[in-house]
């Protein structure tokens, strides 16, 4: 009996040794130095190194401000700029304004000058108001009839003016529409209004100001659809 437990002690014994060393981590999943790992030191807080608030900057964390950033032209600069604000902490809220676009009854493109002077020697007769185009250099020179808001509107002039017999007229876009957003930060510590204000990012290129009285709701077209001769006068 004495032999069995001196043979079971020394088994014991050489287990617990083999464990200690680390021989059977391997073997039974439980590390032998699970609290002594080198890497949880590097984890531990060190008091010693922790640096109380300034007052300046403690006061500039407690104050909270409303800033606005934009206007912003356009979907993609708006999305930039939410991630650039997002990676900061920034919690922005978006008011958009849908602007629309400008279409143009225009002539045909008048390169010969003395086609282009019978051209504007017929709109004269005719009393119609029209202007030199402008912002489309591939299509210039050419004379611009009206603008409208809408495609629809502008192929209905279009439409109206081929009833009189005045051809050699065509639609053309001078301006896409497009969505304007502005940027609102409603409550912004002292401390990330200073960064914001202060940073080279592209993303806030429009740069940030003190939130207006304006609302948040949405808006509509920013131009009518009907037509506007060149002149503002009536043809």
């Amino acid at each position: 009996m004495m032999r069995l437990l001196v043979v079971v002690l020394l088994v014991a014994n050489a287990a617990f040794l083999a464990w200690s060393q680390g021989w059977l981590d391997a073997v039974t999943g439980i590390p032998s130095h699970g609290g002594r790992e080198p890497q949880r030191l590097g984890l531990q807080q060190h008091p010693e190194r922790i640096q109380p608030l300034a007052a300046s900057a403690a006061a500039a964390l407690a104050q909270r401000v409303c800033l606005e950033l934009g206007p912003l032209e356009g979907d993609a600069a708006l999305a930039a700029a939410q991630a650039a604000l997002r990676s900061l902490g920034a919690d922005p809220q978006v008011r958009s304004t849908e602007q629309a676009g400008v279409w143009v009854v225009a002539t045909i493109k008048l390169a010969d000058p003395e086609f282009r002077a019978r051209k504007e020697a017929t709109y004269k007769g005719l009393r119609l108001n029209f202007e030199p185009l402008e912002g489309l250099p591939a299509e210039q020179p050419a004379f611009v009839l009206s603008r409208h808001g809408t495609e629809a509107a502008a192929n209905a002039d279009l439409a109206a003016l081929d009833k009189r017999g005045l051809k050699g007229l065509r639609v053309l876009p001078l301006k896409t529409a497009t969505n304007r957003h502005t940027v609102v930060l409603p409550q912004v510590d002292g401390l990330l209004a200073g960064k914001l204000k202060a940073s080279k990012d592209t993303a806030f290129a429009a740069g940030f100001h003190a939130c207006s009285a304006a609302g948040g709701a949405t808006s509509g077209p920013a131009a009518s659809a009907t037509a506007t001769p060149p002149s503002g006068a009536s043809r």
